[in-house]
Protein backbone atom coordinates (compact mmCIF):
# COMPACT_ATOMS: atom_id res chain seq x y z
CA UNK A 1 0.00 0.00 0.00
CA UNK A 2 2.75 2.45 0.99
CA UNK A 3 4.86 1.53 -2.03
CA UNK A 4 1.88 2.04 -4.31
CA UNK A 5 1.28 5.45 -2.78
CA UNK A 6 4.91 6.44 -3.25
CA UNK A 7 4.87 5.18 -6.84
CA UNK A 8 1.68 7.11 -7.60
CA UNK A 9 3.13 10.29 -6.10
CA UNK A 10 6.32 9.89 -8.11
CA UNK A 11 4.30 9.53 -11.31
CA UNK A 12 2.22 12.54 -10.30
CA UNK A 13 5.34 14.64 -9.70
CA UNK A 14 6.58 13.68 -13.13
CA UNK A 15 3.26 14.80 -14.56
CA UNK A 16 3.50 18.02 -12.56
CA UNK A 17 6.99 18.73 -13.86
CA UNK A 18 5.76 18.13 -17.38
CA UNK A 19 2.77 20.41 -16.93
CA UNK A 20 4.16 23.16 -14.67
CA UNK A 21 7.69 23.41 -16.05
CA UNK A 22 9.63 23.18 -19.28
CA UNK A 23 11.88 20.40 -18.02
CA UNK A 24 12.13 17.48 -20.51
CA UNK A 25 10.80 14.81 -18.15
CA UNK A 26 8.62 12.97 -20.64
CA UNK A 27 5.53 11.13 -19.46
CA UNK A 28 2.12 10.65 -20.97
CA UNK A 29 -1.55 10.45 -20.10
CA UNK A 30 -0.88 8.34 -17.00
CA UNK A 31 1.39 10.98 -15.47
CA UNK A 32 -1.13 13.74 -16.20
CA UNK A 33 -3.94 11.74 -14.65
CA UNK A 34 -1.84 11.00 -11.56
CA UNK A 35 -0.91 14.68 -11.28
CA UNK A 36 -4.50 15.78 -11.64
CA UNK A 37 -5.60 13.49 -8.83
CA UNK A 38 -2.67 14.17 -6.48
CA UNK A 39 -2.65 17.82 -5.31
CA UNK A 40 0.39 17.21 -3.07
CA UNK A 41 2.46 16.83 -6.23
CA UNK A 42 2.08 20.57 -6.90
CA UNK A 43 4.21 21.78 -3.93
CA UNK A 44 6.60 18.86 -4.53
CA UNK A 45 7.25 20.33 -7.98
CA UNK A 46 7.98 23.57 -6.13
CA UNK A 47 11.02 21.94 -4.52
CA UNK A 48 12.51 21.20 -7.94
CA UNK A 49 11.74 24.63 -9.40
CA UNK A 50 12.74 26.51 -6.26
CA UNK A 51 15.95 24.58 -5.74
CA UNK A 52 17.13 25.08 -9.32
CA UNK A 53 16.07 28.73 -9.52
CA UNK A 54 17.80 29.55 -6.22
CA UNK A 55 21.20 28.21 -7.29
CA UNK A 56 22.40 31.56 -8.73
CA UNK A 57 21.86 33.11 -5.29
CA UNK A 58 24.63 30.96 -3.79
CA UNK A 59 27.18 31.64 -6.52
CA UNK A 60 30.15 33.94 -5.73
CA UNK A 61 28.99 36.62 -8.16
CA UNK A 62 27.79 40.23 -7.76
CA UNK A 63 24.33 40.62 -6.23
CA UNK A 64 22.66 42.20 -9.31
CA UNK A 65 24.00 39.38 -11.49
CA UNK A 66 22.74 36.73 -9.07
CA UNK A 67 19.29 38.34 -9.06
CA UNK A 68 19.22 38.56 -12.86
CA UNK A 69 20.17 34.89 -13.16
CA UNK A 70 17.53 33.94 -10.59
CA UNK A 71 14.83 35.67 -12.66
CA UNK A 72 16.11 34.24 -15.94
CA UNK A 73 16.29 30.75 -14.48
CA UNK A 74 12.66 30.99 -13.33
CA UNK A 75 11.58 31.89 -16.85
CA UNK A 76 13.66 29.11 -18.40
CA UNK A 77 12.24 26.58 -15.94
CA UNK A 78 8.58 27.56 -16.03
CA UNK A 79 8.09 29.39 -19.31
CA UNK A 80 5.43 32.08 -19.52
CA UNK A 81 2.29 30.05 -18.83
CA UNK A 82 1.79 31.33 -15.29
CA UNK A 83 2.77 34.86 -16.28
CA UNK A 84 0.23 34.74 -19.09
CA UNK A 85 -2.39 33.78 -16.51
CA UNK A 86 -1.45 36.80 -14.41
CA UNK A 87 -1.71 39.04 -17.48
CA UNK A 88 -5.17 37.69 -18.33
CA UNK A 89 -6.32 38.12 -14.74
CA UNK A 90 -4.96 41.66 -14.72
CA UNK A 91 -7.03 42.50 -17.79
CA UNK A 92 -10.15 40.98 -16.24
CA UNK A 93 -9.59 42.86 -12.99
CA UNK A 94 -9.13 46.13 -14.86
CA UNK A 95 -12.64 46.02 -16.37
CA UNK A 96 -14.62 48.86 -14.78
CA UNK A 97 -18.29 49.46 -14.26
CA UNK A 98 -21.16 47.16 -13.51
CA UNK A 99 -19.93 44.24 -15.62
CA UNK A 100 -21.12 40.70 -15.03
CA UNK A 101 -19.07 37.56 -14.73
CA UNK A 102 -19.51 36.63 -18.38
CA UNK A 103 -17.95 39.92 -19.48
CA UNK A 104 -14.92 39.35 -17.26
CA UNK A 105 -14.60 35.79 -18.53
CA UNK A 106 -14.66 37.07 -22.10
CA UNK A 107 -11.86 39.49 -21.28
CA UNK A 108 -9.97 36.67 -19.58
CA UNK A 109 -10.13 34.57 -22.76
CA UNK A 110 -9.06 37.42 -25.06
CA UNK A 111 -5.61 36.65 -26.49
CA UNK A 112 -4.76 40.36 -26.65
CA UNK A 113 -3.01 41.72 -23.55
CA UNK A 114 -4.38 45.04 -22.37
CA UNK A 115 -3.14 47.73 -20.00
CA UNK A 116 -4.32 45.82 -16.94
CA UNK A 117 -2.33 42.75 -17.94
CA UNK A 118 0.82 44.71 -18.76
CA UNK A 119 0.60 46.56 -15.45
CA UNK A 120 0.06 43.34 -13.46
CA UNK A 121 3.02 41.54 -15.04
CA UNK A 122 5.27 44.59 -14.80
CA UNK A 123 4.52 45.11 -11.11
CA UNK A 124 5.01 41.42 -10.37
CA UNK A 125 8.37 41.36 -12.15
CA UNK A 126 9.63 44.55 -10.51
CA UNK A 127 8.50 43.56 -7.03
CA UNK A 128 9.97 40.06 -7.43
CA UNK A 129 13.27 41.57 -8.55
CA UNK A 130 13.33 43.90 -5.56
CA UNK A 131 12.55 41.02 -3.23
CA UNK A 132 15.29 38.95 -4.83
CA UNK A 133 17.72 41.80 -4.19
CA UNK A 134 16.76 41.50 -0.54
CA UNK A 135 17.36 37.74 -0.69
CA UNK A 136 20.75 38.15 -2.32
CA UNK A 137 21.68 40.67 0.36
CA UNK A 138 21.45 37.97 3.04
CA UNK A 139 23.84 35.04 3.46
CA UNK A 140 23.93 32.85 0.32
CA UNK A 141 22.60 29.78 2.13
CA UNK A 142 19.80 31.86 3.68
CA UNK A 143 18.90 33.26 0.26
CA UNK A 144 18.69 29.72 -1.11
CA UNK A 145 16.47 28.52 1.74
CA UNK A 146 14.06 31.44 1.52
CA UNK A 147 13.81 31.34 -2.28
CA UNK A 148 13.04 27.63 -2.01
CA UNK A 149 10.41 28.26 0.67
CA UNK A 150 8.75 30.98 -1.41
CA UNK A 151 8.52 28.71 -4.46
CA UNK A 152 7.15 25.77 -2.50
CA UNK A 153 4.68 28.14 -0.84
CA UNK A 154 3.58 29.52 -4.20
CA UNK A 155 2.89 26.01 -5.47
CA UNK A 156 1.12 25.13 -2.20
CA UNK A 157 -1.10 28.14 -2.83
CA UNK A 158 -2.13 26.62 -6.13
CA UNK A 159 -2.89 23.35 -4.34
CA UNK A 160 -4.95 25.25 -1.78
CA UNK A 161 -7.18 26.63 -4.53
CA UNK A 162 -7.45 23.26 -6.25
CA UNK A 163 -8.60 21.64 -3.00
CA UNK A 164 -10.99 24.30 -1.77
CA UNK A 165 -12.42 26.16 -4.77
CA UNK A 166 -14.77 25.33 -7.62
CA UNK A 167 -14.03 25.88 -11.29
CA UNK A 168 -15.68 28.71 -13.20
CA UNK A 169 -16.11 26.54 -16.28
CA UNK A 170 -14.89 23.33 -17.87
CA UNK A 171 -11.20 23.27 -18.63
CA UNK A 172 -7.95 23.05 -16.74
CA UNK A 173 -9.46 24.44 -13.55
CA UNK A 174 -12.27 21.90 -13.49
CA UNK A 175 -9.93 19.02 -14.34
CA UNK A 176 -7.98 19.77 -11.17
CA UNK A 177 -10.72 20.91 -8.79
CA UNK A 178 -13.01 17.96 -9.47
CA UNK A 179 -10.31 15.65 -8.14
CA UNK A 180 -9.01 17.80 -5.27
CA UNK A 181 -10.72 17.80 -1.86
CA UNK A 182 -10.09 19.67 1.41
CA UNK A 183 -8.83 16.38 2.85
CA UNK A 184 -5.91 16.49 0.42
CA UNK A 185 -4.60 19.54 2.28
CA UNK A 186 -3.28 17.24 5.02
CA UNK A 187 -0.75 15.78 2.59
CA UNK A 188 -0.06 19.23 1.14
CA UNK A 189 0.71 20.55 4.62
CA UNK A 190 2.99 17.60 5.32
CA UNK A 191 4.91 18.26 2.12
CA UNK A 192 5.94 21.68 3.45
CA UNK A 193 7.85 20.32 6.44
CA UNK A 194 11.16 19.70 4.62
CA UNK A 195 11.37 23.45 4.05
CA UNK A 196 11.97 23.93 7.76
CA UNK A 197 14.75 21.34 7.73
CA UNK A 198 16.46 23.21 4.89
CA UNK A 199 15.97 26.52 6.70
CA UNK A 200 17.47 25.08 9.88
CA UNK A 201 20.56 23.77 8.12
CA UNK A 202 20.94 27.06 6.24
CA UNK A 203 20.57 29.15 9.39
CA UNK A 204 17.59 31.00 7.95
CA UNK A 205 15.43 30.37 11.00
CA UNK A 206 12.00 28.81 11.27
CA UNK A 207 10.23 32.17 11.46
CA UNK A 208 11.58 33.41 8.12
CA UNK A 209 10.80 30.09 6.45
CA UNK A 210 7.28 30.17 7.87
CA UNK A 211 6.77 33.68 6.55
CA UNK A 212 7.96 32.67 3.09
CA UNK A 213 5.56 29.72 3.13
CA UNK A 214 2.47 31.34 4.62
CA UNK A 215 2.48 34.58 2.60
CA UNK A 216 1.89 32.76 -0.73
CA UNK A 217 -1.00 30.84 0.84
CA UNK A 218 -2.58 34.10 1.95
CA UNK A 219 -2.05 35.59 -1.51
CA UNK A 220 -3.65 32.55 -3.15
CA UNK A 221 -6.61 32.73 -0.79
CA UNK A 222 -7.26 36.36 -1.75
CA UNK A 223 -6.90 35.56 -5.46
CA UNK A 224 -9.34 32.68 -5.09
CA UNK A 225 -11.83 34.78 -3.18
CA UNK A 226 -11.70 37.50 -5.83
CA UNK A 227 -12.13 34.91 -8.59
CA UNK A 228 -15.19 33.45 -6.89
CA UNK A 229 -16.90 36.82 -6.87
CA UNK A 230 -15.70 38.20 -10.19
CA UNK A 231 -15.54 35.05 -12.31
CA UNK A 232 -17.71 32.52 -10.51
CA UNK A 233 -14.75 30.28 -9.67
CA UNK A 234 -11.18 29.55 -10.61
CA UNK A 235 -9.55 28.46 -13.86
CA UNK A 236 -6.04 27.94 -15.19
CA UNK A 237 -5.37 31.67 -15.37
CA UNK A 238 -6.33 32.11 -11.73
CA UNK A 239 -3.97 29.30 -10.70
CA UNK A 240 -1.14 30.83 -12.70
CA UNK A 241 -1.74 34.26 -11.20
CA UNK A 242 -1.82 32.78 -7.69
CA UNK A 243 1.56 31.18 -8.36
CA UNK A 244 3.17 34.39 -9.60
CA UNK A 245 1.75 36.62 -6.87
CA UNK A 246 2.43 33.99 -4.23
CA UNK A 247 6.11 33.83 -5.16
CA UNK A 248 6.41 37.61 -4.83
CA UNK A 249 4.65 37.59 -1.46
CA UNK A 250 6.78 34.70 -0.20
CA UNK A 251 10.10 36.28 -1.17
CA UNK A 252 9.25 39.60 0.49
CA UNK A 253 7.78 37.98 3.61
CA UNK A 254 10.86 35.82 4.03
CA UNK A 255 13.19 38.80 3.71
CA UNK A 256 11.11 40.94 6.07
CA UNK A 257 10.99 38.30 8.81
CA UNK A 258 14.70 37.50 8.40
CA UNK A 259 15.61 41.18 8.59
CA UNK A 260 13.42 42.13 11.54
CA UNK A 261 13.62 38.95 13.60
Amino acid sequence: MVLNGVRTTAIAVRGGLRFLTRLPVGGGEDSWEAFRRTPVSIPLVGYVVGGLAALPLVLPIPVPTAVALYLVTLVLLTGVTHTDGLADLGDAAAVHGGVDRERRRDVLKDSQTGVGGVLAVSLALVTLGLGALGLAGTLPRVAFALALAAEVGAKAGMALLVCTRSAAHEGLGSALTEAGTPGDLVAVGGSLLPVFAVASVAGAGYAAALGALVAPLVAAWFVGRWADGALGGINGDVLGAANELGRVAGVHAGVIVWTLW
